[in-house]
């Protein structure tokens, strides 16, 4: 007979957020790799070396917000570093969009970064992921 296991509580909000959007930028970031790629076939290339090395670029960065979303979801603290790296990462990214006129895309994606980081730095999150939130005296 096996032996019965039960799950741990469920995973808290801010978490359960967390992952999603981690892997919904994963998502979209595989999406803008698909288009890359159909630029490579189809658009005339001047650099083609530095074509492929952004197309490349995008595809681990995809893949990266995927592996630490799925991670995250697994309460893996280990995690939680490179999540908010990749979302601070998003802040001067978004600043030079709006700095170079893409103000509808660049607003969003600081208010995404700072969402995100949020969420991976509330009480909830920390107590799931095994952070001690009190210091002991």
């Amino acid at each position: 007979m096996a032996a019965v296991t039960t799950d741990p509580e469920p995973a808290p909000g801010p978490l359960r957020w967390a992952v999603w959007l981690l892997r919904a930028e994963g998502i979209g970031l595989a999406l803008l790799t698909l288009f890359l790629v159909y630029e490579l076939f189809t658009a005339t290339a001047t650099d083609l070396l530095s074509a492929l090395l952004v197309t490349v670029f995008a595809a681990g960065g995809a893949v990266l917000l995927w592996a630490i979303g799925t991670a995250l979801g697994r309460r893996r603290s280990a995690a939680r570093a490179p999540a908010i790296v990749l979302q601070l990462m998003l802040l001067p990214v978004g600043y030079y969009m709006i700095v170079g006129g893409l103000a509808w895309l660049g607003g969003p994606l600081i208010a995404l970064g700072l969402l995100v980081v949020g969420l991976l730095i509330s009480t909830a999150t920390n107590r799931a992921l095994g952070f001690d939130t009190e210091r002991a005296a």
